[in-house]
């Protein structure tokens, strides 16, 4: 399940309030972001949907097989592209979604 919260700037070194709940920013759809809950499990095949590491290869479309699952990071076995069979790491990231129709800006993690 991911974490979401409210993205505000600081106006002045001030925070600014923000009063949407966590759960109203988990029911959040877009392209983009990943759903609020994944059901991932050990030899599950998934594809990168964005570049996180252009110089290992970890680009948008690289296809893995999940090895091991921890609680911060994902281990995966690399199936397609130039560096097929290297274990490769997946850490966890913060998004945030660049839909202009949605006015509510949050970070999904």
């Amino acid at each position: 399940m991911s974490y979401d919260s409210p993205y505000s700037k600081t106006i002045d070194g001030d925070p600014v309030n923000d009063v949407h709940t966590p759960e109203f920013l988990n029911t959040i759809v877009t392209s983009g972001l990943p759903n609020h809950k994944l059901k991932l499990k050990v030899g599950v095949l998934i594809m990168l949907l964005r570049n996180i590491a252009t110089h290992i290869g970890l680009n948008n479309g690289t296809r893995l097989i999940i090895t091991r699952m921890g609680k911060f990071v994902l281990e995966g076995k690399v199936t397609s592209r130039s560096n097929i069979g290297e274990k490769v790491f997946i850490p966890r990231l913060s998004l945030m979604h660049s839909d202009v129709k949605i006015p509510i800006k949050s970070k999904r993690r």
